[in-house]
């Protein structure tokens, strides 16, 4: 258990890659979430909650949190929590979001994550505008404070701030290529006939983002640890496990168990196709999200 992650807006990108996390870290972590419900309520008073119901521990190491979880406020509330090191996850930020309509009231979102931004020892965009439209909109958002206004935010928070770009898991749609692209898709990727089912010689592409997302305390940089082999998931307020994926043929043996995983799946997708299974009737779909 040492990773803590918190999400005050459990649902939709947030659950996603909270999910994503807690399967790839499984029992080194610690799940703790509010629902997907009244985001300025969650943004305002999830620090206070949190405060009374995060477990304590001293196995923790790292904190995770999304920008909706008022980060300065929890350190303060807990000291404890204070003292790990702290990643804040930025899906969206609030001095850039699109409103309809600009009120004071709502000054206090963006100055929120501000102040978490000031606490955190590592600040993660998931796209290079969602960073620099936040950074470089902090000057004239604090010139909304009538005076004795702080200096130099940017020069202070910038230095912790990188961008990861939100991890997808894509469907397999190999059903909608011709034969050819699969005889090549095969020869790229490695892929071996082995009686009836096909087994994957390796896919470093897989093992290269998998590597993004997480990192041995040799690299404490990045915020989070390494997985651990044979280990369940430990999850928070009884949230069910995310979903295992059907396994049909055997992977080929790997020190690492998410990697063996990886292949399992990729390896019984192929197999289905390249053994003539029908997946026509199977939709794929394409989703487009925007803002107004």
């Amino acid at each position: 258990m040492s990773v803590l992650l918190i999400e005050p807006f459990y649902g939709g990108s947030h659950k996603q890659l909270m999910d994503l996390l807690q399967e790839e870290l499984q029992e080194d972590c610690v799940l703790c979430t509010l629902p997907a419900k009244k985001w300025h309520w969650k943004a305002r008073t999830s620090a206070l909650y949190f405060m009374q119901t995060v477990p304590t521990s001293s196995n923790y190491r790292i904190l995770f949190a999304s920008s909706v979880l008022n980060l300065a406020e929890l350190a303060a509330l807990r000291p404890d929590l204070g003292k790990l090191k702290k990643v804040l996850y930025f899906h969206e930020n609030q001095l850039a979001y699109p409103v309809q309509k600009c009120q004071e009231r709502d000054f206090q979102y963006g100055y929120n994550q501000i102040l978490s931004c000031l606490v955190s020892d590592v600040v993660v965009f998931n796209s290079e505008f969602n960073m620099e439209s936040f950074l470089k909109s902090i000057g004239k958002f604090m010139k909304l404070i009538p005076d004795h206004r702080p200096k130099d935010l940017e020069k202070i928070i910038r230095p912790k701030c990188q961008v990861l770009y939100f991890p997808v898991r894509f469907p397999d749609v190999s059903r909608f290529m011709p034969e050819h692209k699969l005889a090549r898709l095969g020869k790229v990727i490695g892929v071996k006939r082995n009686g009836d089912a096909y087994q994957l010689e390796g896919l470093p592409g897989q093992q290269e983002s998998r590597a993004v997302m997480k990192t041995s305390d040799a690299h404490p940089e990045s915020g989070l640890c390494e997985p651990q082999p044979g280990l369940c998931t430990t999850q928070h307020k009884g949230l069910p496990s995310p979903p295992a994926a059907p396994v049909q043929t055997e992977a080929p043996e790997s020190t690492n168990p998410c990697q063996g995983e990886d292949k399992q799946c990729l390896t019984f997708n192929l197999s289905n196709i390249l053994s003539g299974l029908d997946y026509q009737q199977r939709p794929l779909h394409i989703a487009w999200p925007h803002r107004w």
